[in-house]
């Protein structure tokens, strides 16, 4: 029998078998997939597991994964089956001579599920990504309080749409729920789906709820987290939202956050040096930021 604190190590992650769980610890190294690295670790308790398998890798590999439950982890449930098979966190990569000892703790998990439901899960299961969390976009930069997210946008990304809107600020209490496209997969972005019904744009550039990925912004291992921590809270409700802050008058406060500018300056200086944004632009809108100050 497995014994509790059993570790069965393999490329970029180790697993450690507890009496209710299975604690996923993820190594750090050029090699590691970078999700991996952002998530850390992760406990899975084994009610949140639906099966268990193990199958041949690639190039002398055996891969050993636990199927998740539906509906029990926010980070499977935002990526929606978008996550290349290298980024899975529920995979364990093993030297195929490590075989017979895959198959023995495959069995163990197994026979620990016997008298789980496989089903989907009423809640979630898995603890969510912590918060606060923020993240670059194209069009802006994103950040989750645990309470309410906000959405600044850049002057050189944002469409007129999204400028004209200002920028925005949503409770987790005005949420449903969180459309997450990967970036590595066709125009990614991340849009908020309001609970007041109010109608939103198809294209999630013209969106003011929604911030688009592109040109390096808005990674996988970023904005998928970011996702995910939105997802978990709207669903349990998270804690009592913040006032709902929106408009022109928050996005003068936030224009005149010495870090916000700066922020704003160095993004405006990448463009400038990738030959997206001309030199009188660039000299015309940083002269504009700093008078913000």
């Amino acid at each position: 029998m497995a014994r509790m604190g059993d570790v069965l190590a393999g490329f970029h992650a180790a697993w450690e078998f507890e009496s209710d769980s299975v604690l996923i610890r993820f190594e750090r190294g050029i090699r590691t997939p970078k999700l991996f690295q952002a998530l850390g670790e992760r406990r899975i308790p084994l009610d949140a597991i639906a099966a268990v398998t193990l199958t041949p890798g690639k190039r002398g590999t055996v891969v050993l994964r636990a199927e998740p439950r539906p509906g029990a982890d926010p980070l499977m449930e935002a990526a929606a089956g978008q996550l290349k098979e290298a980024s899975d966190p529920y995979r364990l990569v093993l030297p195929a001579e490590r075989e017979t000892l895959a198959e023995y703790y495959a069995d163990e998990l197994r026979a620990m599920l016997t008298t789980n439901d496989p089903g989907p899960a009423e809640r979630y299961l898995v603890r969510p990504p912590e918060t606060p969390l923020q993240f670059k976009a194209y069009d802006g930069k994103a950040s989750f309080d645990g309470k309410s997210v906000h959405f600044r946008w850049f002057w050189t990304g944002a469409s007129s749409a999204k400028w004209k809107a200002g920028d925005q600020s949503f409770a987790v209490s005005d949420l449903c729920g969180v459309e997450w496209r990967s970036p590595e997969v066709f125009e990614g972005h991340l849009r908020l789906l309001r609970r007041d019904g109010v109608p939103q744009p198809p294209q999630a550039d013209q969106d003011p709820a929604a911030v688009v990925f592109g040109l390096g912004y808005g990674p996988v291992h970023e904005s998928l987290p970011f996702a995910a921590a939105v997802l978990a809270a709207v669903r349990t409700g998270g804690p009592s939202a913040l006032p709902e802050s929106t408009g022109t008058d928050a996005g003068a406060g936030a224009r005149r956050d010495p870090a916000d500018i700066a922020d704003r300056i160095r993004h405006l200086g990448e463009l400038h040096e990738a030959g997206l944004v001309t030199d009188e632009e660039f000299s015309m809108k940083k002269a504009e930021l700093l008078a913000e100050l």
